[in-house]
């Protein structure tokens, strides 16, 4: 969580992982993560150099998937509305 006590991103509501963002910081790295897959496909062109193109995008979903993971509701399985 971070110093105010939310999470940057919302559990998925069915399946594992994180859905969209909650807060301005979320909508940040999202918005970067993305800037980024359109740099990566610019300077390197998927057809014209495939493994730098398929590391890099790795590597920027890895780097997205950690700050979810540090600033997002814990991952677990969802089957949709919480039962009470």
């Amino acid at each position: 969580m971070t110093g105010t006590g939310k999470y940057w991103f919302r559990a998925k509501r069915y399946g594992w992982g994180w859905g969209l963002p909650l807060t301005w910081q979320g909508w940040l790295v999202l918005a970067v993560y993305v800037l980024s897959i359109c740099l990566v496909a610019v300077c390197f062109e998927p057809h014209g150099h495939p493994f730098a193109f398929t590391g890099l995008v790795i590597l920027v979903t890895l780097a997205l998937s950690v700050v979810c993971w540090l600033k997002g509701e814990p991952p677990r399985w969802r089957w949709g509305k919480e039962r009470e």
